[in-house]
């Protein structure tokens, strides 16, 4: 047997951001990399590969993963939401909206995983306490904005999405 024989491709079909995609992949592909390889949504960013920094938190069927360490095949069939679903018919979505008024983000990098994070948060808990948010965002890391801005974004935006804005 050859080492240089091709991989064999496997059919992948997912919703990602409320659109369907089917593409055929090498099982190896990582879901960050067919976000943004296969389906140009480089919203999601690739920070470190080893689950530390958050940056590729996307959510998978309501809950979020760190996209770097999820094989695509192994999101077959799921819904996938980036950061770039967040905005609706042109209107950014509160969180971001937040974000940037309560200056949430420096450099930016970090932010898609951090407006993910805080947005399956919401979901779950639309009136979350400083340590509820606090938990939310732990797999995220931020190495420009000493964290005080996201924390008062994400309850602006809970604030917000709850009508009391």
């Amino acid at each position: 047997m050859s080492t240089t024989e091709p991989i064999a491709l496997v059919p992948v079909e997912v919703t990602v951001n409320g659109q369907w995609y089917r593409r055929e992949v090498e099982p190896r592909l990582l879901l960050v990399q067919f976000l943004r390889e296969e389906l140009r949504l480089t919203g999601t960013h690739i920070g470190c590969d080893t689950t530390y920094c958050g940056a590729c938190t996307v959510l998978l069927n309501g809950a979020p993963v760190k996209s770097c360490t999820v094989l695509a095949v192994q999101a077959d069939g799921s819904e996938i939401l980036t950061v770039e679903g967040l905005e609706q018919d042109g209107k950014l979505h509160p969180l971001q909206t937040a974000f940037s008024e309560h200056h949430g983000l420096q450099c930016g990098y970090c932010t898609p995983g951090m407006l993910m994070s805080a947005h399956a948060l919401l979901a779950a808990n639309p009136e979350p306490s400083s340590k509820d948010i606090r938990k939310a965002i732990q797999g995220n890391l931020c190495r420009c904005t000493g964290y005080q801005n996201i924390f008062k974004a994400i309850e602006a935006a809970a604030t917000e999405l709850r009508g009391k804005g």
